[in-house]
């Protein structure tokens, strides 16, 4: 039997007085994380004028040759003010990249619009929506960067964290299913919601149905911990509407450039203040995720499959689709709210093992969003794991 090829994950993450490692143009780190100090630079965007204060990261050198870089963050910007997170690295003769953006970031989309850039392929890379791509050679160290942005004379962002998940993952059409471990037969109390819904629903946000995956399911992690935005924040949902919360994350949520809510990180970026804590990382197996079901956390995970390749799924083939894994059966199968039933009353629904895990490691290589809060402690780190 060939053996298994190797999957290289790496997630680093700088938090709060921890982000002192970088080094600050104009910003200050508190236990809060880096926030704007005096202004170092001015900038027109949309017709207004900004002062700009800048954090750099520390540079990451890496493990492996990685061909993928997936940053996320949690961060507020009162107001009229945002953020640009961006990356450079280096390859192994020691050539430098461009600064790519990632993303131009914002709470609110009164004033700017959340947005990335794709393709910015000049040089050694390029950007997909949420991930920067290195090539099938890969890179050898990153760098990300920050730039706080605000109106003269107001409170600027403040970023309580900033990470990155860099990847190499083996170029395979399918995966040799991992034997369940010892935390099967749990599964969590976590509410469902059904993106169908939704559908029609704002079509400024990407009009609900099948385009609201991605914070359907984010919002059902923040339901099952008590964290849900208040009654307040999403007044604008016309009486009637179901989970109207869902609606509000579609907003929050939306990239414009990418047209759609399924921004990987700017899932995160919205969950992160409301439950405690949310990052965006690969993980290497089922193995791996039920570590987090024990410890009480549902994840996000994303998924695509052909016709007749997961039994049981509400629609015959997907391209890339979002679900929450909330456990597993005692012989291993996969427990998860699939936001594409037609009702929240069908939206628990449990998938074949060796087909969730075929969904899942080859198409996204095994991406998930990890949102918990401070009851729930991230679980212990098994040897080579990314968390």
């Amino acid at each position: 039997m060939a053996p298994t090829p190797t999957r290289d994950i790496s997630f680093t993450r700088w938090q709060g007085s921890g982000m002192s490692v970088g080094t600050s143009h104009g910003t200050v780190v508190t236990d809060a994380g880096v926030a704007f100090g005096t202004r170092t630079g001015t900038r027109d965007y949309g017709g207004r004028s900004y002062e700009r204060a800048r954090w750099s990261g520390p540079w990451q050198a890496s493990a492996f040759s990685f061909t993928e870089l997936v940053a996320s963050w949690e961060a507020t910007t009162p107001g009229d003010s945002w953020i640009e997170v961006e990356v450079r690295g280096r390859n192994s003769k020691g050539v430098l990249s461009s600064w790519d953006l990632l993303g131009r970031w914002t709470s609110g989309d009164k004033f700017v619009r959340r947005t990335t850039d794709s393709p910015q392929s000049d040089d050694l890379a390029s950007v997909s929506v949420d991930t920067w791509r290195t090539g099938s050679v890969g890179l050898v160290s990153w760098q990300l960067r920050l730039s706080l942005y605000r109106k003269a004379g107001t409170t600027g962002p403040t970023v309580a964290s900033l990470g990155a998940m860099a990847s190499r993952l083996p170029r395979t059409t399918s995966v040799t299913v991992s034997t369940p471990g010892p935390h099967v037969g749990t599964v969590l109390d976590v509410p469902a919601y059904s993106q169908m819904a939704h559908a029609g629903h704002y079509p400024q946000w990407g009009g609900g149905g099948e385009a609201w995956c991605s914070p359907t399911s984010t919002s059902m992690v923040l339901g099952y911990f008590g964290a849900l935005p208040p009654k307040s924040a999403y007044r604008f949902v016309p009486a009637g509407h179901p989970a109207p919360w869902v609606d509000y994350a579609a907003r929050k949520t939306y990239d414009a450039d990418y047209e759609g809510t399924g921004n990987w990180p700017f899932n995160t970026a919205y969950a992160a203040p409301l439950a405690g804590d949310a990052f965006v990382t690969r993980l290497r197996s089922l193995r791996e995720a039920e570590e987090f079901i024990a410890a009480g956390i549902p994840l996000v995970a994303s998924i695509s499959w052909g016709h007749g390749e997961l039994d049981g799924a509400h629609v015959s083939a997907s391209n890339g689709h979002l679900v929450v894994i909330v456990g597993f059966t005692a012989e291993g199968d996969v427990v998860t709210n699939d936001p594409a039933a037609d009702t929240a009353a069908g939206v628990r629904t449990t998938y074949d093992r060796a087909q969730f895990e075929n969904a899942w490691l080859p198409t996204s290589g095994g991406l998930v969003y990890v949102i918990h809060d401070a009851g729930h402690p991230l679980p212990p780190a098994p040897a080579q794991a990314n968390w």
